[in-house]
């Protein structure tokens, strides 16, 4: 008996060295007998960049990777989306110091000679927020057509009254005494509803950078403020804690080496899926290889290429020779078929005589990881069984080789199908 291991993308030599020394080690601590191959492809058959990374943004420096200032707008508006109010929320604490609305923050920001019953200018700048229409006519009105031509009509009423209704807008409001203040306040209202109306939206939305733009505009305009002037001194400052903040700005620094780095992993899924036959060749050959019944054990990739390679051999009434028992381990191979990527299978058909048994091995944690059995039902060849690594991913996806119950579950399915 022969054990053959095919490993999974993204691995290359080195660490396929000291992965496979670990199956072996318990493989043939449970049979003594068999021996343990690997089908190192890695390097033959992984994925690289042809040239060099030159398609990649920001791998190489140059003068378009330069600071931009727009960085920080884009920053910025990552943190509305997450945190509509957020703007409102530094005002509302910080406020202004002086009645006038000059210095800064900091200070209480009330006017101690106001008049008594006398309106504030943040509590009638509220009041027209309160006062704009939920649902603006779609035509004969810019900020209407805007809402509708971007997705946004249908989350602006909800926006509008979140941001209306909450704390921050009331106490904001109550600090602002001055017109430079309301102006500033008519600012930062709009943009937390427009940013409540994007996030409530999700994918849903189609505005542009322009068009999002332009809605703080119109709506700055209507709460009488300057809708001319976007840089409010509390957006400069969430700007810069937005560039610290958020994940944007650091993938826009490092997508170069994020892109290399992943290349192997998502590169190999890649190639494989319009280049896979060369795979599968070399796999053929090293099962048939040696004469003899073979166990395969295929992890992640590795494990859908066995899949297409015995599937497409089946099919065509050649099984491959020796290929008694099929082991995938973390594999993606059940949810391709699902969706109709499985190169071998088409979703719902069923796998062809002349396929062998079939022992999948999952963990719920890894979600590179899928159940064969609910997709193949009542196919008595196929069966699944569960792994715990109480490991989080991606851990998880390479924590299978340490676990005693996998090779107790293989040394099952070896007795089960009479391998000897």
């Amino acid at each position: 008996m022969r054990f053959l291991f095919v490993h999974g993308t993204g691995v290359r030599r080195e660490r396929h060295d000291r992965l496979f020394a670990q199956v072996r080690e318990r493989l043939t601590a449970r049979f003594p007998g068999a021996a343990v191959d690997s089908c190192y492809w890695g390097d033959r058959f992984g994925a690289t960049l042809g040239a060099g990374g030159r398609s990649v943004p920001g791998l190489r420096p140059g003068p378009q990777d330069a600071p931009d200032p727009a960085d920080a707008e884009t920053a910025a508006w990552a943190l509305l989306f997450a945190d509509p109010l957020c703007e409102l929320r530094v005002l509302a604490e910080a406020g202004w110091r002086g009645a006038d609305g000059g210095g800064g923050f900091g200070g209480g920001g009330e006017d101690p000679f106001a008049m008594p019953g006398v309106r504030s200018a943040g509590a009638r700048v509220l009041q027209l927020l309160e006062g704009l229409p939920p649902e603006p006519p779609r035509t004969g009105d810019e900020l209407g057509a805007l809402l509708h031509g971007t997705g946004l009509g249908p989350s602006f009423a909800a926006a509008l009254d979140s941001t209306a209704r909450s704390a921050e807008a009331a106490r904001a409001a109550e600090r602002a005494t001055g017109e430079p203040q309301a102006r500033e306040l008519a600012t930062a209202l709009a943009r937390a509803v427009t940013a409540a109306a994007l996030a409530a939206a999700g994918e849903e939305a189609d505005c542009t950078g322009a068009e999002r733009d332009r809605l703080v505009e119109l709506l700055t305009a209507r709460l009488g403020g300057d809708g001319r002037v976007p840089g409010a001194r509390v957006a400069a400052v969430l700007g810069r804690l937005a560039l610290r903040a958020t994940t944007q700005p650091l993938l826009n620094a490092r997508r170069g080496s994020l892109t290399v780095g992943a290349t192997p992993v998502l590169g190999d899924i890649l190639r494989y899926q319009s280049r896979g036959r060369e795979l599968r060749e070399f796999l053929h050959e090293s099962i048939t290889a040696e004469p003899g019944p073979t166990v395969l054990i295929g992890h992640s990739l590795g494990g859908i290429a066995l899949v297409d390679l015995l599937t497409l051999a089946a099919a065509r009434g050649e099984a491959v020779p020796g290929a008694e028992l099929l082991v995938t381990v973390g594999s993606q191979a059940p949810f391709l078929y699902e969706l109709g990527a499985l190169t071998a299978l088409e979703p719902g058909a069923k796998l062809p005589y002349g396929f062998p048994r079939w022992l999948n091995v999952y963990d719920r944690h890894d979600v590179l990881a899928y159940l064969a059995g609910p997709v193949f039902p009542g196919d008595p060849r196929v069966s699944d069984h569960e792994v715990r690594s109480r490991q989080p991913f991606p851990a998880c996806h390479s924590a299978y080789w340490k676990q005693d119950s996998l090779y107790e579950r293989i040394e099952q399915a070896v007795a089960e199908a009479e391998i000897g």
